[in-house]
């Protein structure tokens, strides 16, 4: 008995000694390791972090502040259900239950937006937090909070969101905190309304930052602008705009713009020069990453209900946390159920008992270079219109763990800061970056929210929807009354032709952004007679809209859901499902022909025969067992490549360069075959486009016999990565056999794709559907942490619960937490 009391005594005091040396932290090859020592703590660790199979324990809650009691029913999925008595009571109680979801993802982001990851991540995160100095991301977030002090309504519900998000935080003890707390070794902190701005910036960054400037700059100046333009298209005929022209733009006063462009020559899309020997150059850029959007509304003209339908999903990178927070609040002036942003208080894409609204992104530009005349060789002063101009200089200091800080000096000009001045070699060095976050807005973005979760009809909408400026959504609705509408709104500067496109010359005022289009000129439609309204990120307006829009605008989706919205007569729900998940490709439609119809057959074997009869058979349908979407993205990319050779030759080498669009490069195919950008420069005689597709296919075979497990179905060929915020790769997921791609309305590639699906009926009473690839819950260790995903990689919804008091739900709610006034 001695013997086995001294092993266990000997046994827990190394115990003791190993998590005491591991919690101090180790030096691996000159890195730090965390202090595994508290992680792997057995009363405070990661093991405290496993949920019980019958689900996670809710203990009611005494929540200093509230002005009543509330109380929150939990759904199978885990969705909060909240019933208050004010909307003050209900946002505290919102903020609670976040974070009691979603802190870590709340703190890591607000810190990757303010450039604070090094604090808690160290060294490998001091270009990201250099890089949101530099760009201005916290000034941005301040000025949101100066924009919601001028509505003191508003103020209240971030301020009490915030207070419930701290009531969580001071109620845990750490063995309670998220697991990443643990792994990472550091504590939440106090949460404040600065915080939910910096949430919000980071959206804004995301959704539009989108600029072209240096590739295009480039491009003109080595391909001159004859070639330019016949490469570089702004519109695409087969495109069609949100709100088309019916002649309501005919007698607005346009407000004007300062701007004078460089003397250019008129554009010609119609013939190609090797202007300024292009072909000798070197290098190119690739596109901006994939961020999309659907959404549409049809009346009850096209319902077998006779209600208007509503449907939405936003298209972002996939992640674990899920991006969005379903939540169900109820009030006596509110009952609303829709998704949040994690941090942000309200709900920003939902519906109510009377209206259904939605986002998609604008994808306009409001982010400009200007390059900078300096006057000395500190680069401190400045040229403006003759007269020189001091630089505001601001010293910042980015905290690293276990390391001194580091300081970095930021130059401010009038037009914005110089984000890469600290890279003596980068092409933007001495260019300013004008974004318009940075302004402080008129309105406060917030009454959006607070505004559509109050709507009852087009009128509240309309009011609502001004007060959105950034990033410029197109915000669909409908109404119980029957009406639909959608609005590209935003704050758009008034610009001259191609003013932004280019790198700017910031020695002038001139090339300032003097207006602003006016709000009762933004593009907007209202009951159309065709029964419908949707965007799908394509342009907001036709080239007879009279301001010039500038931005990167889709070109496939839009052109399908059109057609299926026109040919819709009786339509459900269900129907509106089907066209979410519909996996067919224009882009695929237009090309395969065009590709087939160039391609030499004499030369294939009998394996490219069989692969040219799946190409002829193919229904232009992404699905995940057809064998036709494999074999056409890679010959397509091939045949892109081929093309294009000289250019992806400057993007090795680090130049940028615009590369044309997919739409314009088929265009191409279609009906210029012989242009000189089919040329190999290099061979003695010139190519065509049928030399570039035979080729390409040949390529194609060649790698396919190289990497025969290449050639799979595409649900196999394409896996979906669903990765944890943090790249934590034990918390992330990957999935196989999923259908769609980025071209089609159901928008999915490896890392992007429908960040949430929703489907809104409003007949007598409002009913819902809708999924998102995740779950409720940020624990990893929980069952709601994905719950969902399988659902969603598999095209199914569940209900969205919209219980008009807690005894409707009855026994539905599975889970019940009471908060009541702390006296």
């Amino acid at each position: 008995m001695i013997f086995r009391l001294l092993k266990f005594l000997l046994a827990a005091g190394l115990t003791t000694l190993v998590i005491w040396r591991l919690s101090t932290g180790l030096m691996v090859a000159d890195k730090p390791v965390p202090p595994l020592g508290q992680f792997l703590n057995p009363f405070s660790g990661f093991w405290s972090n496993g949920e019980p199979l019958t689900g996670p324990h809710f203990d009611d809650v005494n929540l200093p502040g509230l002005s009543g009691p509330v109380q929150v029913l939990y759904d199978e999925r885990l969705i909060p259900h909240i019933y208050a008595q004010n909307m003050n009571d209900a946002m505290m109680v919102q903020g609670f239950v976040t974070a009691q979801n979603r802190l870590w993802q709340m703190d890591i982001g607000s810190r990757k937006a303010s450039g604070r990851l090094s604090e808690v991540l160290g060294e490998r995160t001091l270009a990201a937090d250099k890089s949101s100095r530099r760009r201005g991301m916290l000034t941005a977030a301040e000025n949101d909070l100066l924009s919601w002090q001028k509505a003191p309504a508003t103020l209240q519900l971030v301020e009490s969101y915030a207070a419930g998000v701290n009531a969580w935080i001071e109620s845990i003890s750490q063995s309670e905190y998220p697991v990443e707390f643990k792994l990472l070794g550091y504590a939440p902190e106090k949460w404040h309304p600065l915080k939910t701005a910096l949430i919000s910036e980071n959206m804004a960054e995301i959704l539009s930052t989108d600029e072209f400037d240096l590739p295009s700059t480039n491009a003109l100046q080595a391909f001159g602008q004859q070639t330019f333009d016949y490469l570089y298209p702004e519109w695409s005929p087969k495109q069609q705009a949100i709100v088309p022209d019916t002649g309501q733009w005919k007698n607005i006063a346009v407000l004007p713009s300062q701007y004078e462009a460089p003397a250019r020559a008129l554009a010609d899309t119609t013939t190609a020069t090797d202007e300024q020997g292009w072909l000798d150059r070197e290098n190119v850029s690739a596109e901006g990453p994939f961020v999309g959007s659907n959404n549409w509304a049809v009346n009850g003209a096209k319902t077998k209900s006779g209600h208007p339908l509503l449907a939405n999903d936003p298209h972002l990178r996939l992640s674990l946390p899920s991006v969005w927070y379903q939540v169900h609040i109820h009030t006596p002036e509110v009952n609303v159920y829709g998704v949040s942003l994690p941090g942000v208080p309200g709900v920003i894409i939902g519906f109510n008992d009377n209206v259904a609204w939605g986002v998609t992104n604008a994808s306009h530009d409001v982010a400009d270079w200007y390059q900078i005349k300096w006057l000395n060789p500190e680069r401190t002063r400045y040229e403006l219109d003759g007269k020189p101009r001091e630089a505001n200089l601001k010293i910042e200091e980015i905290k690293l763990k276990g390391k001194p800080s580091v300081f970095d000096t930021v130059r401010y000009t009038v037009w914005g800061p110089i984000t890469h001045d600290d890279d003596p070699k980068h092409p933007l060095r001495d260019c300013a970056y004008r974004w318009l976050a940075h302004d402080v807005a008129e309105v406060a973005q917030l009454d959006f929210v607070d505004g559509m979760m109050k709507a009852k009809n087009f009128e509240d909408y309309m009011k609502a929807a001004v007060n959105f400026d950034n990033p410029a959504q197109n915000i669909i609705f409908a109404d119980r009354q029957g009406d639909i509408a959608i609005r590209t709104q935003g704050k758009y500067p008034v610009r001259g032709f191609q003013q932004g496109r280019f790198i700017m010359d910031g020695s002038t005022w001139k090339n300032a952004w003097h207006n602003f289009i006016p709000m009762d000129q933004v593009p907007t439609m209202k009951n159309p007679s065709r029964g419908f309204v949707f965007s799908a990120n394509q342009q907001s307006a036709p080239p007879s809209y009279p301001y010039y829009f500038l931005g990167k605008f889709e070109d496939f989706r839009s052109r399908r859901i059109f057609d299926r919205l026109a040919k819709l007569t009786t339509s459900t729900p269900d129907s509106l499902k089907a066209m979410q998940l519909d996996n067919y490709s224009y882009r695929a439609a237009d090309a395969t022909p065009a590709m087939l119809s160039l391609l030499d057959l004499n030369s294939l074997d009998n394996d490219g025969r069989q692969m040219v009869a799946e190409l002829a058979n193919w229904d232009y349908q992404y699905d995940a067992d057809a064998l036709a979407p494999t074999i056409f993205e890679s010959w397509f990319d091939s045949c892109y490549v081929a093309t294009w050779d000289e250019m992806l030759l400057r993007k090795e080498k680090g130049e940028q360069i615009l590369m044309p669009e997919a739409w314009r490069f088929i265009e191409l195919l279609q009906t210029d075959s012989s242009s000189i950008f089919f040329d190999h420069p290099k061979t003695p005689y010139r190519e065509t486009a049928r030399n570039i597709v035979t080729e390409s296919f040949q390529k194609m075979q060649q790698y396919f016999r190289s990497n025969p497990l290449k050639k799979a179905p595409w649900g196999q060929a394409r896996e979906v990565v669903v990765s944890h915020i943090g790249m934590m790769e034990p918390f992330s997921r990957k999935l196989q056999n999923v259908n769609g791609h980025f071209t089609a309305p159901n928008a999915q590639n490896r890392a992007f794709g429908p960040s949430w699906r929703m489907i809104v009926e409003l007949g007598d009473q409002v009913t819902a559907q809708g999924v998102y690839p995740g779950g409720q819950s940020g624990n990893p260790g929980s069952k709601y942490y994905d719950d969902m995903l399988d659902a969603w990689a598999t095209g199914q919804y569940f209900p969205l619960y919209f219980w008009k008091s807690p005894e409707e739900a009855a026994d539905q709610a599975k889970y019940r937490q009471t908060f009541s006034p702390k006296h």
